[in-house]
């Protein structure tokens, strides 16, 4: 695992937290030194995530508390403007995933927030060093969004409803989607 990687990872494992992770259980289940887990923290404080040294390890500050499960579909060419609504909203991206019919789960952290954490992942996409999760399951896919308030969430769905990229859930789809399905 690389370092961008490493450090997204921590920012995912953080997300969410109501107690601290301390920097020894990280370093242990990414596999490196803690020395290597504070200096990431470092880098991550510097390129803005608020970041909290406590006591018992590190927790993220004035995280946002609702979350949705969205699922979508739209044309690789469409994932910058269906990204960019999700920001533009107010929301934060922390992840992708898919159900693969043989692999089951396949997911893997986002953690966008701006712009520009979407223009270098369109980057990343377009320089070829990897694809969209989204185009082994035929487009459909899943989203989890983090905002400050479920007005935003449904703001964000709408907005992707009148677009055309939210997809309906169907009654075979995990139960884990299930608790996300409108009511």
């Amino acid at each position: 695992m690389n370092a961008e990687t490493r450090r997204k990872e921590i920012i995912t494992r953080l997300t969410g937290l109501n107690s601290p992770l301390s920097a020894g259980k990280l370093a242990e289940s990414l596999n490196v030194s803690r020395q290597v887990i504070v200096q990431d923290i470092a880098i991550l404080r510097a390129s803005g995530y608020k970041i909290q040294s406590l006591a018992r390890g590190y927790l993220l500050e004035n995280e946002k508390a609702f979350a949705r499960v969205l699922k979508t579909i739209h044309s690789d060419d469409e994932v910058e403007d269906e990204l960019n609504t999700i920001i533009d909203f107010g929301g934060f991206v922390k992840d992708v995933f898919v159900f693969h019919k043989a692999y089951g789960r396949v997911s893997a952290p986002m953690n966008i927030k701006t712009r520009n954490d979407i223009k270098s992942f369109i980057s990343d996409i377009k320089s070829g060093k990897s694809s969209l999760l989204k185009n082994v399951t035929s487009g459909f896919h899943y989203h989890t969004v983090i905002a400050d308030s479920e007005d935003i969430l449904k703001d964000i769905e709408n907005a992707l409803w009148e677009k055309g990229y939210l997809a309906t859930l169907k009654e075979f789809e995990p139960e884990e989607i299930e608790k996300y399905k409108k009511e």
